[in-house]
């Protein structure tokens, strides 16, 4: 299981946000590309970029600094999220060394959408399913929309998906914990990766993850935590490691 470091931009700078919201933020660097070396030479091996400006205006506004990151480190997967709502925004990353592109809001909006974008780009599609109370919600979390967690997620199996990023809103950026329940839910019903995100605040949370790790989890990101240190990043991925290595379930089932 991979601890993946969330690097969240907005207006130019590395933030965190409580549950969402763009008005409670708090600024952790005004320099992504430096933060983003931080965690790759703690021994990150994948990164997670969300492009907040973005998931709020349906566009991408934060892009050239992601770029400036994938330039900068080419060797390392980065999947890149927020704003992403048409073929062309897609082209753009993955031609600029973006690895996987995670589609949200779109998704649900338009599921169609997703169907066609993994025909065109194989295996570099995600898709964000943020939820509060087993309801997805959309356009960087303002709303709440009708549709169940798991029904979408089957359906995007269907597609053709590389994996499922799902996000428990309630926690997200407040320390209180991974919803394992939720998690372990969503994974068992369906059979591509499922990467958790979400409350994460210290190595007992990678511990009940790397528990269900078998039913599917194979990432688990990470904000708030090692931003502000109640989660050291190096000990978190080398416990993920320790387990992978003793239950040798490495990505898979």
């Amino acid at each position: 299981m991979l601890i993946i470091p969330a690097i969240d931009l907005k207006d130019g700078k590395c933030v965190r946000l409580k549950q969402g919201r763009m008005e409670d933020d708090t600024v952790f660097s005004d320099d992504p590309v430096a933060v983003a070396e931080r965690w790759i030479s703690a021994g990150a091996r994948r990164l997670h970029i969300v492009d907040l400006n973005g998931a709020f205006a349906g566009t991408p506004v934060n892009a050239t600094i992601i770029h400036q990151i994938v330039e900068a480190f080419p060797n390392i997967p980065i999947q890149v999220g927020g704003g992403i709502r048409n073929a062309d925004t897609i082209q753009t990353y993955l031609e600029a060394g973006v690895k996987y592109v995670i589609i949200g809001t779109k998704a649900v909006t338009n599921p169609h959408f997703v169907s066609d974008v993994c025909i065109e780009f194989p295996r570099h599609i995600i898709v964000g399913l943020d939820a509060r109370q087993g309801k997805v919600a959309i356009d960087g979390w303002s709303k709440l929309s009708h549709h169940n967690v798991i029904d979408l997620a089957q359906r995007f199996e269907q597609y053709g998906v590389s994996a499922i990023v799902y996000t428990d809103i309630s926690r997200d950026g407040m320390l209180q914990g991974v919803n394992i329940e939720s998690t372990a839910e969503l994974a068992r019903a369906i059979s591509i990766p499922v990467i958790a995100s979400g409350g994460i605040k210290s190595l007992d949370d990678i511990k009940l993850l790397c528990e269900i790790a078998g039913e599917g989890i194979v990432g688990a990101i990470t904000g708030r935590a090692i931003y502000e240190g109640t989660l050291d990043f190096q000990q978190a991925q080398q416990l993920a490691d320790q387990h992978t290595t003793s239950s040798n379930q490495y990505g898979t089932r």
